[in-house]
């Protein structure tokens, strides 16, 4: 069984290698190019092509539809019709972040494009019924559920938790896209904790399994030209997609919320912070700045790979420990990184007090 994960993660990641390229030339050619401005949190100091996304999306996509027509997979955790809804709510980032990256869209309507893609996927029946309660036990959210004639039943809670979790993780790597080489370095350290969780003999899900590495190797073959200095980056669909897929893998694989949260905490943890500045300083919380962590490190000292592996390197390790902590053990670490995040927050507000 092993030999089959290593196969697809390899025919995928070599796949989006290819595709990235042929994505950056197009993307080139038409003019959907992220140009060098004056503003400070555009750092890169040359033209690059955007839509990089669009690689990962295609090479996930056509391995899955591989994997269909000639594996004989995808039988027992995951369903056809969550397959369809994944891909549904994947192409309507992509449409949404080639407009974007195209004509630079208000963002009124850039939120229409990750709801809708939210929507898709609770549509298509993605959605937990139950959760692990940290103090023991599990929550049944299906006990809330509406009847609807002829169109079966409404899970409230679980699809509210679904839309919300969603949104969450897709603005989470939508902000964190700020360093080459970050958001598919810290989404493939995710969906290779969810793949090893998946194989775990408590748990146990193939599938899961399967999708998780098919991902990974997507991920990890963008980054090959994603790394610093950048040839593509992943645009306003990429950055989205990333968030979406891996919410939506924790999402069916039972509910690990707090285990990809424990890999995506520091960002999660930064952006709340950097949303909480902003509205202090009476600053719309959608307008991007130089307040995120990333760049706050190499305002720091650091340089962009320094950066890029501390945070990689943060990942990893509470990643890690996800796959051997309890559920009270990992709330008990979130608490730990909810502290560290509110004393970096108090340090950088005593240092930019200090230059003024």
């Amino acid at each position: 069984m092993i030999h089959m994960y290593i196969a697809y993660f390899f025919l995928t990641f070599s796949l989006s290698i290819f595709f990235t390229f042929i994505v950056a030339l197009t993307m080139r050619h038409f003019g959907v190019v992220d140009k060098v401005k004056r503003e400070r949190r555009k750092i890169h100091k040359r033209t690059v092509p955007l839509g990089g996304g669009l690689a990962i999306f295609v090479s996930t996509f056509f391995v899955i539809g591989f994997v269909l027509t000639v594996g004989g997979h995808f039988e027992n955790d995951i369903v056809l019709r969550n397959l369809i809804g994944l891909f549904i709510g994947g192409l309507i980032l992509m449409i949404g972040g080639f407009l974007d990256d195209k004509y630079n869209l208000r963002p009124r309507y850039q939120i229409l494009f990750p709801v809708a893609a939210s929507f898709a996927v609770i549509g298509f029946g993605i959605g937990p019924h139950l959760i692990t309660s940290p103090f023991g036990g599990t929550f049944d959210l299906a006990q809330w559920k509406i009847q609807i004639d002829g169109l079966g039943s409404w899970v409230v809670l679980a699809d509210f938790l679904v839309f919300f979790w969603l949104m969450g993780m897709m603005f989470t790597t939508k902000f964190l896209d700020g360093l080459d080489g970050l958001v598919a370095g810290i989404v493939s350290i995710g969906a290779f904790v969810i793949f090893f969780l998946a194989l775990q003999n408590q748990w146990y899900q193939p599938d899961v399994a399967l999708l998780s590495i098919i991902f990974a190797g997507a991920t990890l073959g963008f980054l090959i030209w994603n790394w610093h200095p950048a040839k593509i980056f992943l645009g306003e669909g990429g950055s989205l997609f990333a968030g979406f897929m891996l919410g939506s893998l924790a999402i069916i694989s039972g509910g690990k919320i707090a285990t990809t949260l424990l890999v995506v905490a520091i960002p999660v943890l930064d952006l709340i912070r950097v949303i909480i500045r902003r509205i202090q300083k009476k600053k719309p919380v959608y307008v991007g700045d130089n307040e995120h962590l990333h760049f706050r490190l190499l305002e720091s000292g650091f340089n962009q790979k320094q950066a890029v592996f501390l945070l990689y390197a943060i990942a990893l390790l509470f990643g890690i420990s996800a796959l051997f902590l309890q559920s009270s053990q990992k709330l008990m670490a979130l608490i730990f990184l909810f502290i560290l995040m509110l004393l970096t927050g108090v340090w950088f507000s005593r240092k930019d007090s200090g230059k003024s």
